[in-house]
């Protein structure tokens, strides 16, 4: 099967980003972080430490399993010198995809020429990015779920351009990340979870723009009556109503169809800064 990844490089310190760069360095990878914002890197630094001592206190690792971690994981800002011992790249940033086919151009240049490039984007398929390429058999969507550290689930989609090498490989990294990979033979938009969120989402947000049910009683709705671990409200404010915004607007850009404009309140929100837990306000405060 080629190289063996050894080396996982994350690309973005946001919330997505620098939780699976943890993940890859406590399942024996080295790994690096990288993120040209240095107050992005301080955080997400800090939060590996607070992280990984609360591990220490709950008795899920020890000091030295910590402190092994802590030697596999760096934190850094220059992307030619996190990349250039990469076996795989995990990209997690702005879900825009004129920024991610300029990082990925660039990724093709520094990297390794066996390295996969992925993205965690469930949203923008990896035949969109893979012409920004020369390795359009190594370019993939490996999609986490937030909070990564948390969810077990990875979504790999083997479109048209994918080799099988490279998604036997991505399987055999996520089983040793000690998720559940689940394989999507075809591109397709939002995939298998986000398109049933999506439906569930659109019709939360379509009975609260008509003033049927408040925020909580439709959270409590699907909560108590579907048996959701949490509600549609509170699950956009944890994974970010700035995210759901970009996702709509990018939708409607690329199929015309006001339809899949992102729905009144969300635009709303997003204008007013009230972008989730991540910011202290969004459907609720925090």
């Amino acid at each position: 099967m080629g190289t063996p990844i050894k080396h996982i490089t994350v690309i973005g310190a946001g919330n997505m980003g620098h939780q699976i760069a943890i993940c890859a360095a406590i399942s024996g990878f080295q790994t690096v972080c990288i993120d040209q914002n240095e107050e992005a890197i301080k955080r997400a630094s800090d939060f590996a430490d607070s992280y990984l001592a609360s591990r220490i206190a709950k008795g899920r690792m020890s000091g030295i399993e910590v402190a092994q971690t802590k030697a596999r994981l760096q934190f850094k800002t220059s992307l030619a010198e996190a990349v250039k011992e990469a076996d795989l790249v995990i990209e997690a940033i702005i879900e825009k995809l004129e920024v991610k086919l300029d990082v990925f151009g660039q990724l093709d240049q520094l990297c390794p020429s066996h390295t996969i490039l992925a993205t965690n984007s469930s949203y923008i398929v990896s035949s969109q990015i893979a012409p920004a390429t020369k390795r359009p058999d190594k370019v993939v969507n490996m999609h986490f779920f937030n909070p990564a550290l948390v969810m077990s689930l990875v979504e790999i989609v083997k479109g048209p351009h994918v080799s099988d090498e490279t998604v036997a490989k991505l399987e055999a990294v996520t089983v040793q990340l000690s998720k559940t990979p689940v394989v999507l033979q075809k591109e397709i938009y939002g995939f298998v979870v986000n398109r049933m969120l999506q439906a569930t989402r659109k019709e939360a947000l379509n009975l609260l723009d008509l003033g049927i049910a408040s925020v909580e009683d439709i959270d409590q709705a699907v909560i108590k009556g579907l048996g959701y671990p949490m509600g549609p409200f509170q699950l956009l404010d944890l994974t970010g109503i700035d995210l759901a915004y970009h996702v709509g607007m990018e939708k409607y850009q690329d199929s015309g169809n006001e339809a899949d404009k992102p729905s009144p309140t969300i635009v709303d929100k997003f204008q007013k800064g009230e972008w989730g837990k991540k910011v202290g306000k969004g459907f609720y405060e925090y």
